[in-house]
């Protein structure tokens, strides 16, 4: 234990300081509650010309308390573990309930779930030295494996950690743990006077990274776009890789909530049941899915997390529900109740949510990319995209993204091209997928896909 403040408040353990919330909420009335809390910690390491740039350690922990008094919620949260905190936390909910004016009704998840099991994680704790050696490394690497990498070049290493922890007045006590280590590598290639930018990143275990091959697939990245030329613009055969299909499918993830179906932020609302795909595409929320880093057992309401098609061959099964969503709607929560921070209202957010692999779903399997791009015969294989932000209306399901890749010549990755938009539907390109690849990926250890192949998608590139 350690000591809080000048006046030496003494700060809890997690345990104490929810037993005194459960004793001030009795003490107050309170029957229906929730106490959710996240402690976390991260080291992160960032190299710029062989040297340490920048170097962050941090600690965090941050609790809310939740209480449903005749049907709404009020919600108070803090970042102090201490007895006057304790009491203090409860009578803000209190009071905050009382204030609420929506009518929208709120809930408490009951006991009875059945809840997956993690396993113990073997993952290492790399030390603020470990990580630091290890970024050093894969600068050295990135600067060795061209003599075109210049200044500008960085490498970042970084470990994170966080604990979940949810109980509640139904008698829940949940706790999940995650952790893993981030790397990213950013060369700047020099060629002609000209400058390339190049990425790579991997997400799990410091202890298995390769980071010879990072520094490769990472400096090839920036190598192969030398010389990149402009497109004429029109209608093409595009093949989208499958990070940037993945992209897109992170920016349109909203579309697949039911809180932004039910607000009419989504044209999804209503259209269980209904195809909205092309035959083969599967699309998959799983928080235990295999290969990724980031597993849980349970969403920010403490309802059971469980893998889900949400689309099943080309049909929408269901949109992702909380408990407020799930009772709108007449059903069953899907466990995807969000919570971005601690301090956070609930929300709807995916787990591990991708596209499902044409090895899973398409027999023959087409080899990604060059049997796609033999199948594409002419067209665009698009490798990056930006502009997603303002590109992107996730309502609409429209898109204008600026884009770079490779031009297809002959059924074949020809010349690199750069400064063009590739602009459609996110709605309508789901349903215009002619091929999907084998080649399943992920950004941000969250969200995955396979290549695909789209025809007569708009570019606008170069004037004729």
């Amino acid at each position: 234990m350690g000591y809080w403040g000048q006046n030496e408040r003494l700060e809890m353990t997690y345990q104490e300081f929810k037993e005194a919330v459960i004793k001030y909420a009795g003490e107050n009335g309170i029957t229906d509650y929730e106490l959710y809390y996240t402690e976390s910690e991260s080291t992160s390491v960032e190299i710029y010309k062989e040297e340490v740039k920048g170097y962050s350690t941090e600690d965090s922990m941050g609790v809310c308390f939740r209480c449903v008094i005749d049907g709404r919620a009020g919600y108070a949260s803090t970042e102090n573990r201490t007895e006057e905190e304790a009491r203090s936390l409860v009578m803000r909910a209190l009071d905050n309930a009382g204030a609420i004016e929506s009518e929208e009704k709120a809930f408490i998840h009951e006991k009875g779930d059945t809840y997956a099991v993690l396993k113990e994680s073997r993952m290492s704790h790399p030390t603020g030295g470990e990580l630091t050696d290890a970024a050093l490394a894969l600068q050295k690497k990135l600067y060795q494996a061209d003599q075109r990498v210049t200044d500008g070049t960085q490498a970042y290493m970084a470990y994170y950690g966080e604990k979940y922890a949810l109980c509640n007045s139904n008698g829940l006590d949940l706790e999940d743990k995650v952790a893993c280590s981030m790397c990213y590598a950013m060369p700047i290639v020099s060629d002609g006077g000209e400058m390339y930018d190049g990425g790579e990143s991997k997400r799990g275990d410091l202890k298995e990274f390769d980071i010879s091959a990072i520094a490769a697939d990472a400096v090839e990245d920036a190598v192969s776009a030398i010389g990149a030329g402009s497109v004429a613009s029109g209608a093409y055969t595009v093949v989208f890789s499958n990070k940037t299909m993945a992209t897109l499918l992170q920016t349109f993830s909203s579309v697949f909530s039911a809180e932004a179906a039910q607000k009419g932020l989504s044209l999804l609302n209503g259209k269980e049941g209904e195809k909205i795909a092309a035959d083969f595409i599967t699309i998959v929320d799983d928080p235990m899915y295999c290969d990724s880093v980031v597993k849980r057992t349970f969403d920010g309401e403490g309802v059971a997390a469980y893998a889900k098609n949400i689309v099943e061959n080309g049909v929408l099964n269901t949109l992702l529900h909380n408990l407020k969503t799930a009772a709108k709607a007449g059903v069953k929560s899907t466990g995807n109740a969000g919570r971005p921070s601690y301090a956070s209202v609930i929300g709807v957010s995916p787990f591990t949510f991708y596209i499902q692999s044409a090895g899973e779903t398409v027999k023959p399997v087409p080899k990604v990319p060059e049997e796609m791009l033999r199948t594409a015969g002419e067209g665009i294989f698009v490798t990056e995209l930006s502009g997603l932000h303002a590109g992107a209306n996730a309502v609409t399901g429209d898109f204008s993204l600026s884009a770079r890749g490779f031009l297809i010549t002959e059924g074949a990755k020809g010349a690199p091209v750069k400064n063009f938009t590739v602009s459609g539907n996110f709605y309508e390109l789901l349903k215009k997928v002619e091929v999907l690849g084998d080649d399943l990926d992920f950004v941000q250890g969250k969200f995955g896909s396979p290549s695909v192949l789209v025809r007569d998608l708009a570019v606008a590139g170069k004037d004729a």
